[in-house]
């Protein structure tokens, strides 16, 4: 067994471990979310266009079990040690129940072109954004967990049509945003085995499907383990693929990342940072994954709660949760709170707390060990990711790294909070590739 840090929790085999260590993460209308899976058998590579239509009553049972949350005591410590503070989540609900209007984000998800097409016995829903430019670039972008569909909206504007942003005509991108099996509006498996490896695969036919002989691919968390098992699949259309959250930490540093390990001594300054952000994570932020990994199935809660999924989605890493506490807090962060509730509302009416949760079951890969990419590759590093990957460690993971640039600022959901400079990472990125269209 390969050496692998205390977080890689993603692996089945070290379960027991790690919970240890734990201890000392159809139609084109529709009347009801029900028919997203319509019984009818499609025809082989058939794509069908989607549009969202919640029925007014789950708008309505929401709202009665917002009103109805039972609140745990507030905690006892003055900071996010013990989780996500009693007020953020009260101060969530509030909004939600009062203020939040769901027909507004289901207005701009309709106002994008929508489609669902059967792959591998599975419904994937995806985004598909056509640029007026000739010459686009085509891209796939993957979301993660507790990401969706939601997280790219922001970028589609931007990256299809640049002129209208500022940008040049020859950035255009084409782009293509499913919702992972088991998330948002993709079907949910029935079957074990959709794992990344899987996924990827479904990505490559879905990119084939529709027509397209070149083209790249973008992800961060989960979107970055499939982006990277298209990588390892290397299809000839895959031209490179870009990443805001990559898997680059050395065998050395991830045994030192076990218990009882130390932090390896002739570290750079930016390696040290990258350990010390890792070190923090693997003892107190891992406890949301040991458990999807372990026993997704026990997450009834969610389902039945929308304050309990909310808080369970806040709480993915430290940073993210400081951000979106200090949003329900008034201040002026890259997300609002329609932002954040649009996302956990999609979750909520799809009913896909525990079928997302799945994926980190199947999941057998180690999370942040270099995959040995031999396709080129483009990095961004936003500051309050999980952790910010040294220069050193990328060039060592990806033979072929053809674009590192460290932001000033932005974390876990690049796109979704800092847009603006997600989008010109991605035209500075690919444009050495452009030429291979």
């Amino acid at each position: 067994m390969n050496t692998q840090a205390r977080a890689d929790i993603l692996n089945p085999d070290r379960r027991q471990l790690l919970s240890q260590a734990a201890m000392g993460a159809v139609a084109a209308s529709v009347s009801s979310l029900l028919p997203l899976h319509p019984a009818r058998a499609a025809a082989s590579g058939e794509i069908r266009p989607f549009h969202v239509n919640v029925p007014e009553e789950d708008l309505l049972d929401l709202r009665r079990r917002l009103a109805a949350t039972r609140w745990p005591d507030r905690e006892i410590v003055t900071d996010q040690s013990q989780g996500v503070q009693l007020t953020t989540v009260q101060q969530l609900v509030r909004h939600w129940q009062t203020d939040y209007d769901w027909r507004k984000v289901e207005a701009r998800l309709n106002a994008l072109p929508q489609f669902v097409t059967e792959i591998d016995g599975v419904d994937i829903h995806f985004i598909h954004v056509r640029s007026r430019q000739e010459n686009a670039l085509p891209m796939i972008v993957t979301h993660g967990w507790p990401g969706s569909i939601i997280e790219q909206m922001k970028i589609v504007g931007p990256l299809t049509d640049p002129t209208a942003h500022g940008a040049k005509a020859a950035d255009a991108f084409d782009l293509v945003i499913p919702s992972l099996p088991g998330h948002g509006f993709s079907g949910k498996p029935t079957t074990l085995g959709w794992d990344p490896q899987r996924i990827a695969r479904a990505w490559v036919v879905l990119m084939k499907r529709l027509g397209y002989t070149r083209y790249v691919a973008q992800g961060g968390d989960w979107g970055n383990a499939v982006t990277e098992q298209m990588a390892l699949l290397a299809p000839p259309e895959l031209l490179g693929i870009h990443t805001n959250m990559p898997a680059t930490v050395p065998d050395d540093v991830a045994r030192a990342l076990q218990p009882g390990g130390s932090r390896p001594s002739g570290l750079s300054d930016e390696e040290r940072y990258a350990y010390d952000q890792l070190d923090e994570f693997y003892k107190h932020g891992l406890g949301y994954a040991i458990e999807m990994s372990n026993r997704p199935q026990t997450l009834y809660g969610l389902v039945d709660s929308p304050a309990g999924l909310a808080s369970w989605m806040l709480d993915h890493d430290a940073r993210s949760a400081a951000m979106l506490a200090r949003v329900f807090d008034g201040k002026t962060e890259g997300l609002s709170r329609d932002d954040v509730i649009d996302n956990i509302t999609l979750y909520w009416l799809t009913n896909t707390a525990v079928s997302s949760a799945r994926l980190y079951w199947e999941n057998k890969l180690v999370f942040f060990e270099p995959k040995q990419v031999k396709i080129p590759v483009a990095v961004s590093v936003f500051p309050d990711e999980i952790y910010a990957a040294p220069r050193s460690w990328a060039e060592k993971a990806y033979s072929k790294l053809i674009h590192y640039n460290r932001l000033d600022k932005g974390g876990h959901f690049a796109a979704w909070e800092q847009p603006e400079l997600f989008c010109a990472e991605m035209r500075t990125a690919f444009r050495p590739l452009r030429q291979s269209i």
